[in-house]
């Protein structure tokens, strides 16, 4: 898949998602196997007062490529001067979030609210584009009203702008993310629009990828919640991981075309391995102490491992366990205890 000039490693994006596309776990994300990676939303007007709390949320690894970043704001002067910012340089492609339900973010005309004038979006996008020179993709839900869908007529501005892509969570701003997502509005998109549609909502495994790709004939797919407490989703949907006869989820082994790297299975080379889900918690850990304090780190954390635990015998004594966290060290005996 190809948004403007970037080429993705394939199809699967990984959402932003406030709290938790946090630098740490889009690294998971992209080791086993993201195409795209974006960041939590970002502020443009704080990114353009030099708030310290951007500088983290735009933290990337190495190994993280390419990678998005969100930015949120409804005045085309900010967003024009944010994407200017050198602290984006490093990112391939800017998104602009038109789909954030939040109230403090919406009662200041910005997330979702901006599909309540979808002419304005083609300036928005059009600032962000002559700003940042590179390719600007939107994120869009079904309508700020419910039962009131103005998607496809943003789709259309959002392309009239310059957007090189738009991805569509089937969902108006009224239902947050309960209710379903209405795949058949994605579909009107695609229809509509010259530009990639990516598909957002409701995708949790590789039955319902496969079964939005067919009702709505989309070129990407963004995961979000799906990923959450398993980031080895991204191996499984590029059919990489599989359960064994014990059943154990296992990653495959795959050389590359030299033969001579391996995939990331540092023991028993040329195995599949168990996917070591304390393994990557603590990988996270250390990924995020390279930009937070440890305090930073452990309540980051304690809001993941309520994912993590959905994928163990005990969940609920996990998520009773860490209301007592307090600082690192303690999240780490947590760890030790039910990991």
């Amino acid at each position: 898949m190809k948004i403007g000039n970037v080429q993705l490693k394939n199809e699967y994006i990984f959402a932003p998602i406030a709290g938790y596309s946090d630098v740490g776990f889009r690294s998971l994300c992209s080791k086993y196997g993201a195409g795209l990676t974006v960041t939590e939303m970002v502020s443009a007007k704080g990114l353009n007062f030099n708030n310290p709390n951007s500088e983290v949320l735009l933290a990337t690894t190495k190994g993280e490529s390419p990678v998005a970043v969100q930015l949120f704001g409804s005045d085309p002067e900010q967003l024009f001067k944010a994407s200017q910012n050198p602290l984006l340089k490093k990112f391939d492609i800017i998104d602009i979030n038109m789909g954030c339900p939040v109230r403090k973010v919406t009662s200041n005309g910005e997330g979702s609210a901006l599909m309540k004038n979808p002419k304005f979006i083609a300036e928005l996008v059009q600032a962000t584009v002559e700003g940042g020179k590179r390719p600007v993709t939107v994120k869009l839900r079904s309508g700020f009203d419910l039962n009131k869908p103005t998607v496809v007529e943003c789709a259309v501005w959002a392309q009239k702008g310059g957007a090189s892509a738009v991805t569509i969570h089937p969902r108006f701003r009224e239902q947050f993310y309960s209710g379903y997502a209405d795949w058949s509005l994605i579909g009107e998109v695609k229809n509509a629009v010259d530009i990639p549609v990516i598909a957002n909502g409701d995708i949790v495994d590789f039955a319902s990828a496969k079964a939005v790709k067919q009702v709505t004939n989309c070129d990407g797919i963004m995961i979000a919640r799906g990923a959450l407490g398993k980031p080895y989703i991204f191996a499984e949907l590029l059919g990489k991981a599989y359960i064994n006869d014990v059943g154990k989820l296992m990653l495959k082994c795959e050389f590359r075309d030299d033969e001579t790297e391996y995939c990331g299975c540092e023991d028993d080379f040329g195995k599949d391995k168990v996917i070591d889900i304390k393994a990557d918690i603590l990988e996270q850990i250390e990924v995020l102490s390279n930009f937070m304090s440890e305090r930073v780190v452990a309540n980051n954390m304690k809001m993941h491992l309520c994912y993590f635990a959905k994928n163990i015998a005990t969940p609920k004594a996990v998520r009773q366990s860490i209301t007592t966290v307090k600082t690192l060290s303690d999240l780490l005996k947590v760890i030790d205890e039910f990991f």
